[in-house]
């Protein structure tokens, strides 16, 4: 509605222009204006607005003008050429602006895919910035650096930063440095190099070599290289691209490891222990250390052994015990501690400890047993020779204290010796009657038997404490025992004045031991508790008490009121070899703990307020020997 409005404003304005000049008495120039009204109608209302803008402008003139008709005719021919002349041109101008709009929209598009392109372009140069960025970081990371060389020129083409780092050239030098670096190559690997690199180029292959880099510092740098060939269409190696890495670290790692596994490998060899991993499901062996191998009398150039002939070598005596044993652990998924004998074809029984440690997975099922195997055979052979060192040496110690007790036994078997004579001389004066005097001298025969009988308990006591043997271990009354050595050190007591008092529990249980040994820890006790009291001035007594303890132990305590002990050296007197007696060997305490604690017990010394020393053995009445 606009574009024709724009007609009838366009040709309005032209009258009125022409009016004005008529006012004024100027030419008219209605013509003008109105071919004015309507090329602007036409260009800027379209063709049907021109057209119609013609159309009124002819009427206009018609109606205003007073000139002749040819004239009038003349005017509207001009009016519908310019008209026409206007369609022409407004239809040019429409395809113009068609085209200009394509062509406008093709730049637009071509812009965009051009500004596309160049944002993606710099999208791929920064990924590729990054890209390159990760990889010198992961090269200087990893100490590796890249490069490519050209064939058969030998000259460099491209080398990275780390590589400038490696052989400790600046990168400011340039590809210049790649000539630099013959020198740098150790002298005693160029010739490998070269080997390598020739060989590739002749095969078209890759290339791997080691070789050492030496600085100018003197440091030795390890290093591994890897090349591969690039080939032209004629199939021609024209250059090889490579990696360089640093394996400085990883080659000192793995001389450190071999140093640490030799030395491992000494060490099981000086405390002939194996190491071993084995396989929980399929029963298999994972590791076996050589020193192992050896235990176990096998060449280690047999490889992994079986499960089954692992057993084989296992004393027969011994593989129920330690099968359950493994079995234990696996079911308790839990560490197993224990000791066997292994039997080798020469018949050779070794003792060995092995201790195993369980792997569990991630639902806490063993999958492995790591441990090791220790040889002990030798400690053991020292564990038997010790005991029986121990023995000789108990057993002389007991001679040792009997022959300190020699006057007060010959006292004591003198004086059933002397009755048993006596009544003997009786015995023969009542027969010598005339009559006999049967009843009397059977009498004194009886006596003489009795004391005779007395006389050989002595002896054999005696015999008992010094005979020589391995320890038997049966139930022992230590109540008996404790009247036994009464009865054999009341002379000895006597000579210094000593009185004996007891306190025995009756309702004691017996306990497991060796009745010669425990002898011997109480003869110790009191003979250490009369020498104690003899130099003491007032009472001098010496107690045994007996009654029962805590976790079904019973305790015998010593006591005497002698000098008594220093609390510092309380736990001092067991120590062997020290004594506080002039003549003593500093071996009977010693000993007698020994004793003590090979029946499972223990023995300590306290106060006897007000005076003199106590001391106190604890021994279990079961079996609680760890010997």
């Amino acid at each position: 509605m606009l574009r024709y409005g724009l007609a009838f404003v366009s040709v309005a304005a032209a009258m009125g222009l022409a009016r004005i000049f008529l006012y004024f008495r100027l030419p008219q120039p209605f013509a003008a204006f109105a071919l004015s009204a309507i090329a602007i109608t036409f260009w800027y209302g379209g063709t049907v607005p021109g057209i119609v803008a013609a159309a009124l402008a002819s009427i206009v003139r018609y109606r205003w003008s007073e000139v002749a008709v040819a004239s009038r005719a003349l005017y509207d021919v001009a009016f519908v050429i310019f008209a026409l002349l206007m369609a022409g041109v407004n239809r040019a101008r429409g395809e113009l602006e068609v085209k200009v709009a394509q062509r406008t929209a093709e730049l637009t598009r071509a812009n965009e895919d051009l500004s596309l392109e160049i944002a993606e372009r710099k999208r791929a140069e920064e990924r590729l910035r990054q890209s390159e960025a990760y990889l010198a970081e992961a090269q200087r990371l990893t100490h590796t650096g890249s490069g490519a060389w050209r064939v058969p020129e030998g000259d460099a083409l491209y080398l990275s930063e780390e590589w400038y780092r490696i052989y400790g050239f600046d990168p400011k030098q340039g590809l210049s440095a790649w000539n630099d670096r013959l020198p740098r190559m150790h002298p005693e690997d160029r010739a490998k190099v070269a080997e390598a690199k020739d060989r590739a180029i002749r095969e078209k292959s890759d290339y791997e070599v080691d070789h050492r880099i030496l600085l100018p510092d003197g440091t030795v740098k390890y290093t591994h290289t890897v090349g591969h060939p690039v080939l032209n269409a004629s199939r021609d190696v024209v250059q090889f691209v490579w990696t360089m890495m640093d394996v400085t670290e990883r080659m000192r790692a793995e001389e450190k490891l071999r140093q640490s596994e030799a030395y491992l490998a000494e060490a099981q060899k000086l405390t002939h222990t194996g190491s071993w991993v084995w396989d929980v499901a399929k029963r298999r062996a994972l590791h076996i250390s050589e020193e192992w191998y050896r235990i176990y009398g096998f060449d280690p150039a047999e490889g992994m052994l079986t499960w089954e002939k692992r057993e084989e070598r296992i004393h027969p005596d011994d593989r129920t015990a330690q099968r359950q044993e493994i079995e234990r652990a696996i079911n308790e998924k839990s560490d197993y501690d224990l000791e066997y004998r292994v039997l080798l074809p020469g018949g050779t029984v070794r003792h060995l400890h092995s201790v195993g440690h369980p792997v569990l997975d991630a639902t806490g099922n063993p999958v492995q047993f790591v441990g090791s195997s220790t040889d002990v055979t030798e400690r053991r052979q020292a564990e038997e020779a010790l005991r029986q060192a121990q023995a000789d040496l108990a057993r002389i110690s007991r001679i040792t204290m009997m022959g300190e007790l020699t006057a007060a036994l010959a006292h004591e078997v003198n004086q059933p010796i002397a009755a048993a004579v006596t009544d003997a001389h009786t015995c023969c004066r009542w027969l010598m009657r005339d009559p006999p005097d049967l009843a009397e001298a059977r009498e004194a025969a009886s006596r003489t038997i009795k004391d005779t009988t007395r006389a050989a308990e002595i002896i054999s006591r005696v015999r008992g404490i010094f005979k020589k043997g391995t320890p038997e271990r049966q139930s022992v009354d230590v109540n008996e025992v404790i009247r036994e050595m009464v009865g054999l050190l009341r002379d000895e007591a006597a000579r210094y004045s000593v009185s004996i008092q007891t306190g025995l529990d009756a309702g004691l249980p017996h306990v497991i031991g060796d009745r010669v040994q425990l002898q011997q820890v109480l003869m110790n006790l009191m003979l250490n508790s009369i020498d104690a009291m003899r130099d003491v001035e007032g009472s001098r007594e010496l107690t045994i008490n007996s009654q029962p303890g805590e976790n079904e132990q019973l305790v015998v305590s010593v006591s005497d009121t002698g000098v008594g002990i220093p609390p510092q050296r309380a736990e001092q007197i067991f120590s062997a070899f020290f004594t506080t007696k002039p003549h003593g060997t500093g071996m009977g305490l010693r000993i007698s703990r020994s004793i003590v604690e090979s029946h499972g017990g223990r023995l300590w010394v306290g106060d006897n307020p007000p005076r003199g020393a106590s001391f106190h053995l604890a021994l279990p009445t079961r079996d609680g020997s760890h010997e």
